[in-house]
């Protein structure tokens, strides 16, 4: 009776042994959290982390929060529930994104946010995020060169709770401000969507035909924006600037339709975040709260070496 004792502790000792090395070599899962994907910008940040994450020997996966803090909720709690390790998240909402982000936090998963920031310096690992300030006051200039520094605009912001709607608004009006002859007939939400910016510019052309420039908070909703001014007949004589270096729109300013948008990194963002996460699973604990990522001008002159870098 002794021996079958012995026998069957080692054979229990053996099997706990084989399960815990089997714990201890299962790859960290990584949870990649993207405010859209209805948008191809956000697609190239999404699939961008998820395939750097697994260059760097983890799994991923890419969750869609659909613009929806709720949608964005449902993901955390999930992910969470599931085993997920780290998360590598594109907010939806400055203020609203803080709980899931301390959800994570209370159960041990370091939160690295790309591109937009939340309103915390206590929730996340760390954020990697676009100049977007600095972007839009170059954004500027370039709009009062081209305006001639006079003439009636449209302002289409992004959307109304995300810091980054905020910082471009506020770096282009620090420039387009101080030139008297501007006149901004109306700001409006287009949700940073190309169909509702361009239902919004259609419904302001009602009330103001005579408009000279369009200033769109992304790129999508400059796109959304050019349509509109196509259907009126007016897409040669309304300058339209955007803000983000999608491909689209970097052709259209190729082509003298678009007049100039900002180049952000999409790629260097998911690229850094995912870099982070393998450095805090290998053991560093200490990040920076913010790290800044340049954004360059897109203007006819230009246009070109950004196309033949893609």
């Amino acid at each position: 009776m002794k021996i079958k004792a012995l026998v069957t502790l080692f054979l229990i000792v053996l099997f706990c042994t084989g399960c815990q090395k089997e714990k201890d070599t299962e790859k960290p899962k990584v949870a990649v959290v993207i405010s859209t994907l209805n948008n191809p910008w956000f697609v190239v940040l999404a699939e961008s982390a998820a395939e750097n994450a697994r260059t760097l020997g983890y799994e991923a996966k890419i969750f869609d929060s659909q613009n929806n803090p709720a949608v964005e909720s449902d993901n955390f709690e999930n992910l969470i529930s599931s085993g997920f390790d780290a998360i590598l998240f594109n907010p939806t909402d400055a203020d609203g994104s803080v709980s899931n982000i301390l959800k994570a936090k209370e159960a041990g998963v370091p939160v690295f946010c790309m591109d937009r920031e939340v309103n915390s310096n206590e929730a996340a690992t760390s954020q990697v995020l676009s100049d977007n300030y600095s972007g839009c006051v170059e954004l500027g200039i370039e709009f009062v060169k081209a305006l001639n520094e006079k003439g009636k605009y449209v302002e289409i912001i992004g959307l109304v709770g995300d810091n980054n709607t905020w910082a471009r608004s506020g770096g282009f009006h620090s420039v387009v401000d101080k030139f008297p002859g501007f006149e901004m007939v109306a700001q409006q939400s287009g949700d940073f969507d190309r169909n509702k910016a361009m239902e919004v510019l259609e419904t302001i052309m009602q009330a103001h035909p005579d408009i000279d420039a369009v200033f769109c908070g992304n790129d999508a909703m400059a796109l959304g924006a050019y349509q509109a001014l196509q259907s009126a007949g007016k897409a040669d004589k309304v300058k339209v600037f955007g803000f983000d270096g999608a491909d689209e729109v970097i052709e259209k300013i190729a082509e003298g339709k678009i007049v100039a948008t900002g180049m952000q990194y999409p790629k260097v963002m998911a690229e850094t975040a995912a870099k982070y996460a393998d450095e805090y699973f290998k053991g560093k604990r200490d990040f920076p709260q913010r790290v800044p990522v340049e954004v360059e001008l897109v203007v006819k002159e230009n246009a070109k070496r950004f196309l033949n870098d893609k």
